[in-house]
């Protein structure tokens, strides 16, 4: 059974792993954008890298509360890894525009501009709704959404830096 307080409830994970899966897909589509690559590759390893990140953030919350009596941690383990599904499902959008530019739809620099556009908007979303489930007014929500866009800001101009 789940002690209360263990895990954060499903809204607040969903938000928690939004924010977090977008800043990770931006962050590894930064990372791509080296024409002659494969973008199907490329988005096999986005993909393979969201997975890794939530089976070790669930990970990381079973065992960080791990109680000496707990006997059933394996068990725990699995099921805090899975509640981490939010953050797979925020690399989604990167990973489809990756598989566009794989089907010949535009370059792989195309498509990690589309993925970072589309995961700037997404964090935008993301601040939003989170400070509007916090019961914060519009124009204070739409503050948490900006600060959220410059995160996904620092990431496009060190994408534009490093390049």
């Amino acid at each position: 059974m789940q002690q209360p307080g263990r895990r954060a409830q499903p809204l607040q994970r969903l938000l928690f792993g939004g924010v977090y899966g977008s800043v990770l897909a931006s962050a590894l589509a930064g990372a791509l954008g080296h024409e002659g690559s494969d973008p199907g590759y490329d988005a096999a390893w986005v993909a393979l890298s969201a997975v890794a990140s939530a089976a070790a953030h669930g990970y990381a919350h079973s065992i960080a509360h791990m109680t000496e009596d707990d006997t059933r941690v394996a068990l725990s383990a699995v099921r805090s890894m899975f509640t981490e599904w939010p953050l797979v499902l925020a690399v989604l959008p990167t990973v489809a525009a990756l598989l566009g530019a794989s089907a010949g739809w535009w370059s792989e620099n195309g498509a990690v501009e589309v993925a970072l556009a589309i995961n700037m908007v997404a964090l935008f979303g993301w601040g939003v709704w989170a400070a509007r489930v916090a019961r914060r007014g519009w124009w204070a929500s739409m503050r948490v959404g900006g600060v959220d866009v410059l995160i996904g800001l620092f990431i496009v101009i060190a994408n534009v830096v490093s390049k």
